[in-house]
Parts: structure tokens; C-alpha cells; sequence
């Protein structure tokens, strides 16, 4: 797919990542590109593992890439990214790797060039604080954690 939206990530790849695709999108309307595994991995149920990928990325300022989950491996194997969306910043120059954590009751067994995760390119915007004495009403107010409802079985 080519449009006027894509911004050139430099990828250099690891002596790891011989011989494996770099990530892709995989249909024209697909937001994170699939990230392969460089390497043969078990992980224990309740484990966590940084999986290596063998790439080097050099993000653009101004940009970050999200580490995301495949909706795949979490329902059916309950192996998810546990810092999710991970960030990886546009000034990190080392190794790729993404963290992921089986939450499900058996080993799951990770193969070098199986899909782990998805990346996403998204802009990044700064905040600066401007200290105030009061903030501005709101009909919600200081409710949280649950104070807009939405869980029928608990009352609200």
C-alpha cells in the first residue's frame, strides 16, 4: 500500500533477524504491522519473557511505535503484552524486543518467525503544565473508577 502517510521508519537488522520479514501490514486497512519472533522461546504459564526481534529502529522525532497485542494469542492462548501499549521512543536505538506475559494454563511455545505483537507508528504530542489555583467544573466532577457505571451485574 502506498500513500502520502507513510513516514520512512530506518530499520537495521540484527544478525538475529537473518532471513525473517521485517514487519508488515497484513490487509490494506490494518493499523499495527506484525512483528516476528527472532528467536525459539517456552513461556511458562505466569512467565514473562522480552522476546527478541534481531531489529534496530531509528523513529522519527516526533513519532513514537506502540507494541500492541494480537487479539489472537490473548483469546486463545492468553498471551498478551502486559505494558500495553508499550512505547518504544523515537531516541531508543537498541534492540526491539517485546515483552510478553502467558496468562493462560499451559507453556506456550514461541518459534523463531511466529508473529508476537503488533506495531503501530503514532505521533506523539508533548503537554506542558500551566499550574492553576482551580480547575473547571465538570458534570462528572471528581468521580472515578467506576463512577460513570457500565457493569449491570454490579448495580451501576
Amino acid at each position: 500500500m502506498h500513500s502520502q502517510n507513510n513516514v520512512p521508519v530506518p530499520v537495521k537488522r540484527l544478525p538475529a533477524a537473518e532471513g525473517l520479514d521485517l514487519p508488515a501490514y497484513a490487509t490494506d486497512g490494518a493499523a499495527g504491522m506484525d512483528v516476528v519472533s527472532a528467536e525459539d522461546v517456552t513461556v511458562a504459564p505466569g512467565a514473562r519473557h522480552a522476546v527478541a526481534t534481531g531489529l534496530a529502529l531509528a523513529i522519527p522525532a516526533g513519532f513514537e511505535i506502540q507494541v500492541r497485542p494480537r487479539s489472537g494469542l490473548a483469546l486463545k492462548h492468553g498471551v498478551t503484552v502486559p505494558n500495553t501499549p508499550g512505547t518504544i521512543d523515537s531516541d531508543y536505538r537498541g534492540e526491539l524486543k517485546v515483552i510478553l506475559i502467558n496468562h493462560g494454563t499451559e507453556a506456550f511455545a514461541i518459534k523463531r518467525g511466529d508473529r508476537i505483537a503488533q506495531l503501530v507508528l503514532a505521533p506523539v504530542v508533548r503537554a506542558s503544565w500551566l499550574e492553576v489555583e482551580e480547575l473547571d467544573e465538570t458534570v462528572r466532577g471528581e468521580g472515578g473508577f467506576g463512577s460513570t457505571g457500565g457493569v449491570v451485574s454490579l448495580g451501576n
